[in-house]
This record gives structure tokens, C-alpha cells and sequence, in this order.
């Protein structure tokens, strides 16, 4: 007997009514009610639906565990099986996912295509507006999760080395770790090379270097809360195949993923995840802008002003919690567009 068909039985026998009584109420063939129950023919869409209104099962629960087995029945014996699923299945999250996204999405394109009209620009244009864009993203970067220095005290730090009065060592480290992190990822793009599990790992060892050697690059093996979230990230023992499918997803939607999209995508599922013991923020923050600027965008920096970082929480919260990931992808397609309209004038 099927699991479905076993549901049904249970369900039938629970209400009192006989075989005869349920197929006449839903109006088929008795014998045909029996071949359902006993797993030896799938009931259709309707009958699932029909069943859920007279058993009185919800019929959500009802509709998934048809969906499973046939899913189960159709890709029986196929050899790439669990691939093809973890395919349909971000497909069918990004085309449910992806809708109402249109209009900011169609500007940033203009925007972009401004830009490239405007290239090459010039090395030492070019030198200057990474600066100014690193030290901006450190700023505001580290800002988001408690750093205290100023932009201009960033500036500081970053460009001339100074020390400042009154901040504490990890504030400083925190400066020259994000800039150096910077670096690093323009010389990821420099060089075409992708995001995969050394990349990433390189990436948060320079976050946390000086800070905290002991968790630097490496997943941790503790439960961790989020301060201020209901989201209860993943255990320990999940995070290895969490990641798996991480970049798993990124190989797979990479070509044909809007770059924005994908770029929201691996920075709210690194957050989620939440892979390392700290600096999860930042190095999402950092992965987001590795995919940007492989596809010939500006570095993105969100804002750490209050209204805007309450945006962003509440924007991860709604992923994370509600699985409305439309409110997150509009909140980083609007910051990329803010930060490639800035990146264009500039240029002109």
C-alpha cells in the first residue's frame, strides 16, 4: 500500500464510511477507490482535492504527499535523479520568486548599458573610483554590524594607517580586514576566478583575521542564534551539505540567472545558512559583490544609515521567516541601482 493510499484508508475508515458510501459521495467506481488505497493506481488532481473536502484532510498536506509519489514514481531508477530535483527545484523557486521585479531590474539594465557605453575608462579614473567605493562599502559595511569609526576615520585607517584615539584595536582590524577583502575579490575578477568553498573560505579568513584565528575560514561546529531574528539557523552537522547545494546552486544558475538576482540569491542563502561562528554579515555583503562585479558592475554598498539597515534586516527576515524573497531582491536591486547611478555621474 502506498503511503497516500494508506492516508486515504485511515481517513475513510476514521469518517465511517464504507467503500461504497466514499465512492458514490465522490462519485467513482468502488473498485476504483480500492485500487487507490491499495497503491495500485494514483488518484488524479481532482479526486486528491475531492477526498481532502470529504475525509476533511487539509488538503495541502494531502496535495504533497501526491506530488511526492509521483515525483518518486516518475524519476524511479533514473540515474540523476537527486541532481534534476535540486535543479527544478531553485528553477521553480526563482521563477515563483523572481515575479514583480520587472521595472527595477529593467532600469538598472539601462543604467548598465550606459555604462559600458562609457568603457574603458581610464586607469587612473578607474583606481580612483574603486577607492572611493572601498572605503564607502568598509565604512558602511562594518558600520551595519557595531563598528564605530567614522567614514572619514575609515578613510583613515585604510588609506594612511593612522591609528585613532578612542576606537578599539578590532575596530581598526575590522577596517583593513574589509579592505583587504575588497582587494581581494577585484582581484578575483581580475583574474576570472569564481566562487566555490576555497574562494569563500579565503574571503571570511580575511574578515576575521586578527580577530578571531581559531574560527577564521572555517565552518563552525556550534549552534549560533541571531541577535534580533525569530530565523534559528541550520545545526552544525547540516552545514556541510547546506553548502554543497550552495554552490551547487550558483554553478547551476549562473549563466542564466540575472546577475542582481543571483547576487541577492548567494547573499540571503550564505546569510541563512549562516556557515561561521561571525562576520556571516559582511562576507555575504563580499559575496554579493563578487558576482556584481563579474558581470561588470560597480561594487553595491547598503547603507548603514538606520532606516535603510532596518530595511535590510526586515528584508532578510522576510526570506528567511516567510520565504518572500521579492522583498529582499527589491531591496539590493534598489541599492544596486542607487550605487550605479552614483558610479555613473561620477564617471561623466
Amino acid at each position: 500500500m502506498s503511503k497516500i493510499g494508506n492516508i486515504l484508508k485511515e481517513a475513510r475508515v476514521q469518517r465511517k464510511l464504507s467503500g461504497v458510501d466514499a465512492s458514490k459521495s465522490l462519485g467513482i467506481d468502488a473498485s476504483l477507490l480500492t485500487r487507490i488505497e491499495n497503491g495500485s493506481r494514483r488518484a488524479t488532481k481532482d479526486q486528491i482535492r475531492d477526498m481532502s473536502k470529504l475525509y476533511k484532510i487539509n488538503v495541502k498536506t494531502l496535495q504533497i504527499e501526491w506530488l511526492s509519489e509521483k515525483l518518486q514514481s516518475l524519476l524511479e531508477g533514473e540515474e540523476y535523479a537527486f541532481e534534476a530535483l535540486q535543479v527544478a527545484e531553485s528553477e521553480i523557486e526563482y521563477r515563483r520568486s523572481n515575479f514583480g521585479n520587472e521595472e527595477i531590474i529593467a532600469r538598472i539594465n539601462k543604467l548598465k548599458k550606459q555604462l559600458d557605453g562609457l568603457r574603458p575608462i581610464s586607469k587612473a579614473q578607474l583606481s580612483n573610483l574603486r577607492n572611493y567605493f572601498k572605503v564607502k562599502y568598509t565604512y558602511d559595511s562594518n558600520r551595519i554590524e557595531g563598528n564605530t569609526l567614522t567614514l572619514q576615520e575609515t578613510a583613515l585607517v585604510v588609506d594612511k594607517g593612522i591609528t585613532i584615539g578612542g576606537r578599539s584595536v578590532q575596530e581598526h582590524l575590522e577596517a583593513i580586514n574589509h579592505s583587504e577583502a575588497v582587494e581581494f575579490i577585484l582581484d578575483l575578477v581580475q583574474n576570472r576566478v569564481g566562487l566555490t568553498e576555497y574562494v569563500l573560505k579565503q574571503l571570511h579568513g580575511l574578515v576575521l583575521r586578527g580577530i578571531d584565528k581559531d574560527n577564521a575560514g572555517k565552518y563552525r561546529s556550534v549552534n549560533v542564534m541571531i541577535s534580533g531574528s525569530t530565523h534559528k539557523p541550520p545545526q552544525p552537522f547540516m552545514l556541510q551539505k547546506l553548502m554543497e547545494d550552495y554552490f551547487y546552486f550558483y554553478e547551476h544558475n549562473k549563466a542564466s540567472m540575472h546577475p542582481v538576482i543571483l547576487a541577492a540569491e548567494m547573499h540571503e542563502r550564505l546569510v541563512t545558512i549562516h556557515p561561521f561562528i561571525d562576520g556571516n554579515g559582511r562576507t555575504s555583503r563580499l559575496v554579493m559583490n563578487l558576482v556584481l562585479l563579474q558581470f561588470g558592475y560597480p561594487i553595491t554598498n547598503i547603507s548603514s544609515e538606520r532606516a535603510n539597515r532596518l530595511k535590510y534586516y526586515s528584508s532578510l527576515e522576510a526570506a528567511q521567516v516567510e520565504n518572500n524573497k521579492v522583498v529582499f531582491y527589491n531591496f539590493v536591486s534598489n541599492s544596486v541601482h542607487q550605487s550605479l547611478s552614483e558610479y555613473l555621474e561620477l564617471v561623466k
